[in-house]
């Protein structure tokens, strides 16, 4: 893939993925406030080479990045990466079974965050439309 494919996978992908969300919200924003340059870089392999990837369905991946950050206590990405769930077509009740699914190996704490992260994004979009 050249430089210019690469750059339209990633604008597709981040559209599919991060569309609605605030660009403050946006781990890419603080990225570029440091380093253009280096922001690029990452949000092409980031959200252009392995977002994109279709080994798995989007929707697959998004469970698996929610259950990945709910199991490290990631709050903030872990609300990005919920709105990218629902962006790609996974349920309130999928998101919600990966979270309690994940408490059972991260403990019942991290689990609790994560549900009162989903209520906050299910509110924020209810909130919106």
């Amino acid at each position: 893939m050249d430089d210019k494919e690469l750059a339209e996978k990633t604008k597709q992908t981040a559209q599919l993925y991060f569309d609605g969300v605030k660009n403050e919200d946006k781990p890419y924003s603080l990225w570029r406030y440091f380093d253009k340059e280096l922001a690029k870089q990452m949000s092409l392999y980031i959200t252009g080479t392995m977002y994109a990837r279709e080994k798995i369905p989007h929707p697959t991946r998004q469970l698996v990045t929610v259950g990945a950050l709910c199991a490290m206590y990631r709050p903030d990405e872990l609300k990005l990466h919920i709105h990218a769930a629902l962006n790609v077509g996974c349920t309130t009740e999928e998101i919600a079974e990966a979270i309690f699914q994940t408490g059972i190996y991260a403990g019942v704490p991290a689990s609790n965050k994560a549900l009162a992260v989903l209520k906050d994004v299910l509110e924020e979009r209810e909130s919106t439309s």
